[in-house]
């Protein structure tokens, strides 16, 4: 493990040196996609400058070493996660996509009309979307569990929602809107008890906590890469083992198939079954250095320097009269995502402003819609901190915030 020094590590990062509008970078939409070290940068060039071949397919020398490196990023991240092997591992574009293909490899074969999928009222649109053309196509019904005005879920509501009818429980582990970590053992449990399968979107999870898929005995659970130091365009599946090889493929073309004749086809072994076409070659074995930095830092650094980020920040913006911020108030309950609102003011209005100072918000629903007019609004500001940012920055952002202020002359009502 790495000496957790944020100023040494800030200078894996090329991009926060830079300068933007005249003013030092401040980057806080790490839950929009976090910054890339040198070792994950590095690794990508490194694959297209030395290896650069296709997976699976080939005899030759280039090919063999990238399945080889592949394949080794698909143990390390089963390792990462826990799983039992690397099997249960699928490689996809997105978390969206993972959920996407849970939704139409399980749910078209085995829901049926009259069947219950429950979700929660925080749920990004990439869990929502997806089973409400599956519900709708097979008759099926969505339930939503409630969210409490601290930002939390509603537990006891919840438990009255799993019922005989309920196939399937998929929720987020940490909401990327206003942070919220929900009890994931607990739900995970409640649902047992039903015999309820779960599906867990960790994208804003896996980044920041330990995750260990064997402890929660989760049935799936998805994330992206690009929100972990990470490539774009790469996203991950975990299932359990029997789960995806009941399931039918989903996309159909090279490298998914076993046989091919012109009157069927036979398919793959998992999870080869569900990985169509050319994968993200060069991004699968950046992720591999991604995972690499990570582990070397040790989560529970990680953990540590985020949540006291995150309460100095809390502390320092609650002292803004005209500052509303959403989510729980213990800092212990939510991640490093802080999402407020000033008086009178329109969240793009103070994110625009904030770009004048150097600070990267992100400003707007959040993909959480449902969840914005549950608190009657159409959009939040959202400051969302990773373990290269420091308190300095939050300073910076405060001072900007002033000078939103002081614009717009905004006052305590």
């Amino acid at each position: 493990m790495l000496k957790f020094d944020v100023s040494k590590i800030r200078e894996d990062f090329p991009i926060l040196g830079r300068k933007i509008r005249g003013k030092n970078l401040v980057y806080f939409d790490n839950a929009s996609t976090s910054q890339k070290p040198k070792a994950v940068l590095e690794a990508l060039q490194r694959y297209y400058a030395e290896t650069n071949a296709n997976v699976h397919r080939g005899i030759h020398a280039l090919s063999q070493q990238a399945t080889d490196q592949c394949e080794a990023v698909r143990a390390q991240t089963a390792r990462f996660l826990h799983a039992s092997g690397p099997e249960q591992i699928v490689f996809t574009r997105n978390a969206t996509e993972a959920i996407n293909l849970v939704a139409y490899a399980w749910g078209r074969k085995f829901l049926k009309a009259g069947d219950e999928i429950l979700l929660t009222g925080m749920e990004h649109h990439s869990n929502i979307v997806p089973w409400q053309i599956l519900a709708q196509e097979k008759g099926s019904q969505l339930k939503f569990a409630p969210i409490l005005e601290d930002g939390c879920l509603d537990l006891e509501g919840l438990k009255t929602l799993l019922t005989p009818r309920t196939k399937l429980f998929a929720f987020t582990a940490m909401n990327n809107a206003f942070g919220t970590i929900n009890p994931v053992a607990e739900l995970l449990g409640l649902a047992r008890e039903q015999g309820v399968l779960t599906l867990v979107d960790a994208a804003q999870w896996t980044p920041h906590l330990r995750t260990d898929v064997a402890a929660w005995d989760c049935d799936f659970l998805v994330f992206s890469a690009h929100k972990m130091l990470g490539p774009t365009g790469l996203g991950v599946l975990y299932g359990k083992k029997k789960l995806l090889e009941s399931m039918d493929p989903f996309l159909g073309g090279g490298d998914m198939i076993r046989e091919v004749h012109l009157s069927h086809s036979t398919y793959n072994e998992i999870p080869y079954k569900f990985e169509a076409g050319t994968p993200h070659i060069g991004g699968i074995v950046a992720f591999g250095a991604a995972l690499e930095y990570l582990s070397r830092l040790g989560w529970e650094a990680i953990d540590r320097h985020e949540r006291g980020l995150t309460r100095y920040a809390m502390d320092a913006l609650s002292q803004e009269k005209e500052l509303r911020i959403y989510g729980p108030s213990q800092p212990e309950r939510r991640g490093g995502i802080l999402s407020f609102n000033l008086e009178g003011v329109h969240a793009h209005d103070v994110g625009t402003i904030l770009d004048t100072e150097g600070v990267a918000v992100r400003a707007g629903h959040h993909c959480c819609q449902p969840l914005m007019r549950r608190f009657k609004t159409s959009g939040t500001v959202r400051a969302s901190f990773y373990f290269y940012n420091t308190v300095d920055e939050v300073d910076v952002m405060l001072r900007a915030i002033r000078k939103v202020k002081e614009f717009f002359k905004v006052k305590v009502p």
